[in-house]
């Protein structure tokens, strides 16, 4: 059982740990929210169709290795399907386009 006087040094170590660390979570925050709007907008592109990664890269205006890598993680948490080849391009779409 955990006495008032542990649970006060408990607090204020989490405290001290959160005013040491606090930039860090602020730059990973920051980070977090850059690449949530990168996949927003490359759903957006998408929706109009199935597209091959250089196509997203192009609609989006970023270059199509961050494009990748962007697509494989929606890939890998179902959010984008590949739905066919376009030339040596695997086509992606939005999994709830597919699922339609």
């Amino acid at each position: 059982m955990i006495d008032k006087q542990d649970k006060k040094a408990q607090a204020a170590s989490l405290k001290a740990l959160r005013q040491e660390h606090a930039e860090t979570v602020a730059r990973t925050q920051a980070y977090l929210k850059a690449q949530q709007k990168v996949r927003k907008a490359l759903k957006a592109a998408m929706q109009a169709g199935p597209m091959t990664v250089p196509q997203i890269a192009a609609a989006v205006d970023l270059p199509a290795d961050q494009v990748l890598w962007h697509v494989t993680a929606l890939k890998k948490y179902d959010q984008v399907t590949e739905v066919g080849q376009d030339g040596e391009y695997y086509q992606y779409a939005l999994t709830e386009e597919v699922k339609a």
